[in-house]
């Protein structure tokens, strides 16, 4: 799960390197995303000479978090780190590239785009 304040590793190339989580978005007073949830981060950590730039508020989707996700069949799934992608307003990433495997659980919120860039759908 990711809440305000913590960072998180980004699983793409758009140039940042270290967000911060600032707000969890969604209905009401939420306090934790998981897995496909849309949160707004701040850059603290970018690449040289990127689109993105330090201090750049932007939107990231949570594809891996550490907390472990029960599925229907019983199955629980953890990540070894939380990890996002940042993306744009539509929802598209703004990477050409994602890295390590993402959930299947992507493809049910609308997030296909990301699902077919990865390398390793669990």
């Amino acid at each position: 799960m990711i809440r305000t304040q913590s960072y998180v590793n980004v699983a793409d190339n758009s140039g940042a390197r270290k967000p911060m989580c600032i707000r969890v978005l969604g209905t009401g007073n939420r306090r934790y995303a998981n897995i496909g949830d849309i949160v707004s981060a701040v850059v603290k950590e970018a690449v040289p000479n990127m689109s993105l730039k330090k201090s750049e508020v932007v939107r990231a989707v949570a594809v891996c978090v550490r907390k472990g996700m029960k599925r229907q069949n019983g199955i629980v799934l953890n990540f070894d780190d939380n990890a996002a992608v940042v993306v744009n307003q539509e929802g598209n990433p703004k990477g050409t590239r994602i890295f390590g495997p993402v959930a299947r659980e992507l493809r049910e919120c609308n997030l296909a785009r990301i699902v077919s860039l990865a390398p390793e759908v669990l």
